[in-house]
């Protein structure tokens, strides 16, 4: 994901740690659009319309949902013709977005914030992950079960802005992190941990923790399990941040009617997709593979899984920003700073930052066909690793 909220460009990231993608225009051809049962007969008639999504990072189910409405023909159904574009290490996707080189953009809160703050005109317009993903992992022997733990312990961290919720959580925990602790510069993988260079390391909860239990324990000869860990999430710690969002350009969203008619239709059917996923989880692993994903297929469940976790259960209805989180976001975002002594932003974000319309209007519509938007019930499947994730 484009974790890295750096005010310049994206850092080169390595291992499926998630960043940033390549991105297009968008154009229109005059082919009709196909009906299909549980399609969105509104558009049956309505002319295709090609649209370019942006993503963070190259393919993984950290995008299944997206990728699932193109397999399954939601995106069909709804009249789009939807060109999904990996990502690499020099592309900011909501520069691009800003650009006009793509219709939509996934980016995290923070990053897209500090690129508003910057003059890029992007609306937040479907909060799909609900909540962090971000952890500290330790060994079990470390004894580091929150934020106040790591006192007088060494601290990886990424840095490149991923570092806020982390530096937040230590300041509310009373632990200076210019004095406090010792931070160390993490690369974008689980080898400092595991080698024993330092205390704690940062992780995804989808990508780098499934990476230390896909490692082999050399005192067993047995994979890691989690009870070999401890871990600080910062849901928990009350310093999360939001992550992946759909953004949309703030200008069309103003006057342009056939680009506000079709962000209700790319939400739509993207929601179904992420609603296809959380039902068939083992499913959407396969459309992920199929398409090239770098990593294995019980990294690619487990990365579901997990994802899954993150956007499930929505209590608004999917894509619904959440105020009390968003206003969380904003206030770290403000007042916390990095080593550097640097903030995300520097006040407030100004304008349409975000916007809740289109999303009720693309769950109401849902709700229309029958489909479950808040994923009440939901209950995550039980993944078994393998090594190296194969």
């Amino acid at each position: 994901m484009s974790r890295f909220f750096a005010r310049t460009t994206c850092t080169a990231a390595v291992t499926a740690c998630v960043l940033v993608a390549a991105a297009c225009g968008s154009s229109s051809d005059d082919k009709p659009a196909t009906s299909a049962a549980g399609g969105t007969s509104s558009t049956a008639t309505a002319p295709v319309k090609k649209v370019k999504l942006q993503l963070q990072w190259f393919t993984q189910a950290q995008f299944a949902g997206y990728f699932a409405a193109v397999d399954q023909g939601f995106y069909k159904d709804a009249g789009l013709d939807v060109d999904i574009l990996e990502g690499g290490t020099d592309i900011v996707p909501q520069t691009q977005l800003a650009q006009g080189k793509a219709d939509y953009a996934i980016a995290w809160v923070p990053k897209a914030l500090q690129s508003r703050e910057q003059g890029a005109g992007i609306t937040d317009v479907g909060q799909v992950f609900q909540r962090s993903g971000t952890l500290q992992v330790s060994f079990k022997d470390k004894n580091i079960t929150d934020a106040a733990a790591l006192k007088s312990k060494k601290v990886g961290n990424w840095g490149f802005g991923n570092e806020f919720e982390l530096f937040a959580g230590m300041s509310k925990a009373g632990i200076n992190p210019a004095k406090d602790v010792t931070l160390v510069q993490q690369q974008f993988d689980m080898q400092a941990l595991l080698k024993g260079d330092i205390d704690a390391a940062q992780a995804m909860t989808y990508n780098e923790y499934a990476q230390v239990l896909e490692a082999k324990n050399p005192k067993t000869g047995n994979l890691y399990t989690p009870a070999d860990f401890n871990t600080v999430n910062w849901n928990d710690e009350g310093t999360a941040m939001l992550q992946d969002a759909i953004w949309a350009d703030s200008a069309k969203l103003k006057s342009d009617k056939a680009y506000q008619d079709q962000t209700v239709k790319f939400l739509e059917a993207s929601y179904k997709g992420w609603v296809f996923c959380r039902d068939n989880p083992e499913k959407c692993r396969d459309i992920v593979v199929a398409k090239g994903s770098k990593l294995g297929a019980s990294h690619q469940l487990w990365q579901m899984n997990e994802i899954n976790k993150l956007v499930w259960p929505s209590p608004n209805g999917i894509g619904i920003v959440d105020k009390s989180a968003w206003d969380q976001t904003v206030k770290i975002a403000q007042s916390t700073k990095n080593a550097d002594g640097d903030t995300v932003l520097t006040k407030a974000p100004e304008g349409l930052a975000y916007t809740n319309d289109y999303a009720q209007k693309a769950d109401a519509a849902l709700k229309e066909q029958g489909v479950d938007t808040t994923g009440q019930d939901f209950k995550p499947i039980t993944v078994t690793l393998k090594a190296g994730g194969a």
